[in-house]
Formats: structure tokens, C-alpha cells, sequence
């Protein structure tokens, strides 16, 4: 059975509004803080609690900043375009009424990740600035699972894309707050190990809600939605309802968290729910201010303890390559394997004339289709991509891990016929074969014999 995640944004979405979301569903809080320590990164505390929004019972999770990291991204008056100092005495205020309203309203457990003695907000505002490469190194540097990191790397390639766009300039040289804020890593990973500890395989946003008038970043006063925003929302698809709300209801990293995940856009006819989870925002504005995240099963779905196989559709692009460089095809199918392709491969064929040349072939969700033909159009020089639709069946599959003598594997575990099949993941064997210098062959075994 695939885990199908229905995200409502009637209250746009940011990036703590997913991780409180998903928390709630269940995602793994320990596996989250062991994650978030081992990060190269300092400044941040983590608080996770529960608040009232509008009447309704929600998860908060809040990245607390040290002095030279804080930002104003929750201060109303500073993100309205007051003044500077006008706004900090309102920060003060406002956060003040608000650690007094989650006092009445918490319930008794909070849980605090400390990489870095917290001080009270006040100081100079300081912005931390990293390029996507500092970034990715961040991501490789921290205790997650390979699924997870490419969830990351995803993410923030989508938001290195509307960035570089919105600022006309390459994406190697992007230096900017969106992406570069100790919050934003903070927010991105942890939605990112939240999506793989709770196995998400589908995702359905309907669409967003954003809001409209101005709102003030580092770059000045900007309408909303933002550019980046409103590139992610053009480069991917998505559908945008602009609502009467006075503000930014929808984030860059919102968007480039549903831009990643996102299979559908439209709800089965009939479902169930299986599990809901809320997560609140930290701006006050007319709406609640929630995002509610439902674990649902479409009616009609087989339970399936017996049933080992499914169908789905998945869609072939293929193109023929004659005059790109090895270090060009390479960069290519990094690139997509990032954005979510299924799988890529080259074959070596003869065209005309002759000439010796590349098959590339990718398969892909049908909604992927768009990103995966703008990065062969603009990485290669081809000028033209075939695309076919073909139904395919597919052994169910899960991730489990296993306990080795030597240590732990993650695995992929196939059931057909009432057997099941182990499938032992690289990288995690080649971490065995590291931390032991055991042969790859003998940790393999290991892992399959569990």
C-alpha cells in the first residue's frame, strides 16, 4: 500500500509549517534531532511544541536563532516595511505576547536540539550567506539516509533554479538569504528525513493559497507572491489561488518543498483518512495560519498483505546525442536523478553518416515530464525529446534496515509469492565496507541474510 500524503495549503505553506505537519503524523522526532546534530552548521536550537491557532490544537516547530543569525521572517511589522528600529522594538513585543499566549497553550513536552548557546533577539540583522555547492556539502556532512539527502538536494536545487532566475544570474553564482539561512537548511532537512521516515510515496496538492499585496525581504519591498515564488510556481506547474489575505501565505521554501514532492494535483473521487497531522505557522495573519497533512487511502485500495505486485504508469523521454562531452553527459544525469527521474541511462548508437553518438533514455512520473525536458534542452544540445507512456508492473517494495554482526544496512525488501527478496542499498553497504574494511561481496551477504 503507498503512503499517499494529501497536504491542504488553504493557509499557504512554508517550511515549519511541513516539519510541524509531519511530526504530528508520526515522522521519527528522535531520528530528526540525531539528524539536525550532526549537521556542520552552528546557531540553531530546535523547539517542537504544541500551540492553539484559531481554536485548533497544532505542532510548532521553531528554528531558534543565536544573535548573529537571527531574522525577522516572523516580525509582522518588520516584513510590512516599518522601519528598522520600529520593527525590532515590535519584534521584542510580539514575541514576548507570543511566548505567553504558547505558555497558556502548550501542553507539557517541548524538545530543544542545542548546536549553539541561543541568546535573546536583539543585535544587528545578520545575514548568513551560502551558494548551493556550501550547501550540498552541509547535506553530505549529515547523518541521514540516502533517500533523504536526495530529498534535500532536490529541494534546494528547485530553490537555487527560481533564485538564479529571479537575479539573472547563474545558479554557481547564487549567494543569497532565501537559500542560505541557517533556518532554511534547518527547514529543508528536516522535511526532507520527515518524508523519508514516513515512506511518502505520493503527494496531492490541490493547490496553493497564497496571499497578495507586499512584503518586505532583504532585497526590499516585493509583491507577492515573490519572484521566487512565482518561479517555482511557473517553472513546475503548480496551480496558485491568490486570496484576499494581506501577505505572503506561500514561502520560496513552501513552494520548492511542494515542487519536489508534489505526483497530483487532484484528490481520489473517494478516499479515507488515515492519519492527520497539523503543523502552525509563526506570522498572524486573518487565515489560521495551519497546514493540515492527511495520510489517505483511496477507496476502493487493496489492503494487499497478499498481493505483491501493482500498476501504475511511468513515462520513457529518449533522445539521441552527437556532440556532447563525457563531463557533459555526466552533469546531465546527476542532474536528473536530483530532479526525481526514475531512471537514466546512455546507450551508444550509430546515426546518420555513421556517426557515433548517445541513446539517452529517462523514465519519469508524467508530472515530471516539464523539468526533465528543460534540463536536456538546457544541459545538451539536442533539439528534440520523444515521450511515451508505458504501463508498467512493479514488485512492492520497502525500506527496512537489518542488524548485521558488523553494523546496520538499509535494505529494499520485495515480496513475491509469499517470499520476500532482500536488496541490499550501495551506499549503505559501502559505508559498512568503510567503517570495517570487510569486502564489499561479504557485507553484501551479510545484509541479505539479515
Amino acid at each position: 500500500m503507498k503512503n499517499k500524503l494529501y497536504l491542504e495549503c488553504t493557509s499557504g505553506i512554508s517550511g515549519d509549517m511541513t516539519v510541524a505537519a509531519l511530526l504530528d503524523l508520526g515522522a521519527d522526532q528522535k531520528k530528526l534531532e540525531r539528524a539536525l546534530k550532526s549537521l556542520p552548521v552552528k546557531g540553531f536550537d530546535i523547539k517542537i511544541s504544541r500551540v492553539v491557532k484559531s481554536g485548533i490544537d497544532a505542532c510548532d516547530f521553531d528554528v531558534l536563532l543565536d544573535q548573529e543569525h537571527e531574522n525577522y521572517d516572523h516580525d509582522m511589522e518588520y516584513l510590512h516595511g516599518h522601519s528598522h528600529s520600529h520593527a525590532h522594538e515590535e519584534h521584542h513585543h510580539q514575541h514576548s505576547h507570543e511566548a505567553l499566549e504558547a505558555h497558556e497553550h502548550t501542553h507539557s513536552h517541548e524538545h530543544h536540539v542545542h548546536t549553539e548557546t541561543v541568546h535573546s533577539h536583539h543585535g544587528h540583522h545578520h545575514h548568513e550567506h551560502r551558494g548551493l555547492n556550501e550547501i550540498m556539502e552541509i547535506i553530505d556532512h549529515a547523518d541521514m539516509t540516502d533517500r533523504a539527502r536526495s530529498y534535500a538536494k532536490k529541494i534546494f536545487t528547485i530553490l537555487a533554479h527560481a533564485e538564479a532566475k529571479a537575479h539573472n544570474v547563474p545558479e554557481d553564482m547564487v549567494h543569497f538569504h532565501e537559500v542560505g539561512a541557517v533556518d532554511s537548511i534547518v527547514d529543508i532537512l528536516s522535511v526532507a528525513i520527515c518524508m523519508d521516515d514516513l515512506d511518502v510515496e505520493e503527494v496531492i496538492v490541490p493547490r496553493l493559497c497564497e496571499g497578495s499585496g507586499t512584503i518586505r525581504c532583504q532585497h526590499g519591498i516585493l509583491p507577492v507572491p515573490v519572484p521566487a515564488v512565482s518561479n517555482i510556481v511557473s517553472a513546475h506547474h503548480l496551480k496558485l489561488h491568490i486570496t484576499p489575505v494581506q501577505g505572503e501565505l506561500v514561502t520560496p521554501t513552501g513552494a520548492a518543498v511542494v515542487a519536489a514532492f508534489l505526483t497530483s494535483e487532484k484528490l481520489p473521487e473517494d478516499f479515507t483518512v488515515e492519519k492527520i497531522g497539523i503543523g502552525a505557522g509563526k506570522r498572524q495573519y486573518e487565515c489560521p495560519g495551519i497546514l493540515r497533512a492527511m495520510l489517505i487511502r483511496e477507496s476502493g485500495d487493496v489492503s494487499g498483505a497478499d498481493v505483491s505486485t501493482e500498476t501504475d504508469t511511468i513515462v520513457k523521454l529518449e533522445s539521441n546525442i552527437d556532440d556532447c562531452t563525457g563531463e557533459t553527459l555526466g552533469y546531465v544525469m546527476e542532474r536528473l536523478y536530483e530532479a526525481g527521474a526514475r531512471e537514466a541511462n546512455y546507450m551508444p548508437v550509430f546515426m546518420k553518416k555513421n556517426r557515433p553518438a548517445w541513446l539517452l533514455t529517462v523514465l519519469c512520473k508524467r508530472e515530471q515530464v516539464p523539468t526533465m525536458e528543460q534540463i536536456i534542452f538546457r544541459e545538451t544540445t539536442t533539439i528534440g525529446i520523444r515521450r511515451q507512456e508505458m504501463e508498467r508492473t512493479i514488485l512492492k517494495r520497502e525500506k527496512r534496515t537489518v542488524t548485521t554482526p558488523l553494523g546496520e544496512v538499509e535494505v529494499k525488501v520485495c515480496t513475491f509469492d509469499g517470499q520476500e527478496y532482500f536488496y541490499p542499498e550501495y551506499e549503505s553497504v559501502k559505508k559498512l565496507c568503510e567503517k570495517t574494511g570487510i569486502s564489499y561481496k561479504e557485507a553484501y551477504h551479510m545484509a541479505v541474510r539479515g
